[in-house]
């Protein structure tokens, strides 16, 4: 069986030199916060993302990365793709133009059904109270 290249750290640099912004739309718009989510973070540090998937997208004060597990969290919303691409982790997360944090990683609870896509926020804060609206612009932009 194939290593996996990001678990057993064989890829010594990104391999991603450049990639188009990938975009969706709020769906849903989720309103809880948890301090015991263990969320389990996948080492793959990318996933890609079809055009009309929808994806939970969570936010987390902790300093995470591949592998580890993510209990702080707040739930910010469900996000349709309206674009193909792959979202990075590191990516900068924009909503209508503003910087929510930084992807830092994959859960893959829910699966097959939908990916958490994990955020390193600037503020841990729900989508109700963002005061996010169905159909917001969410941008995955490599920085």
């Amino acid at each position: 069986m194939a290593k996996d290249p990001y678990k057993h750290n064989i890829l010594k640099a990104s391999p991603y030199h450049e990639k188009n912004t990938v975009i969706g739309r709020n769906v849903v718009i989720l309103k809880e916060y948890l301090d015991n989510r263990e969320l389990q973070l996948i080492y793959p540090k990318s996933r890609v993302v079809k055009k009309h998937e929808a994806h939970e997208v969570i936010i987390t004060d902790e300093d995470a990365e591949p592998g580890d597990t993510v209990n702080s969290v707040a739930f910010l919303c469900f996000v349709e793709f309206i674009t193909t691409g792959v979202i990075l982790r590191g990516d900068e997360v924009r909503i209508n133009g503003k910087r929510i944090g930084d992807l830092c990683g994959f859960d893959e609870t829910h699966m097959p059904n939908h990916i958490n896509i994990v955020i390193k926020g600037d503020e841990l804060i729900c989508g109700k109270d963002l005061e996010l609206s169905l159909n917001s612009i969410m941008e995955f932009v490599k920085k």
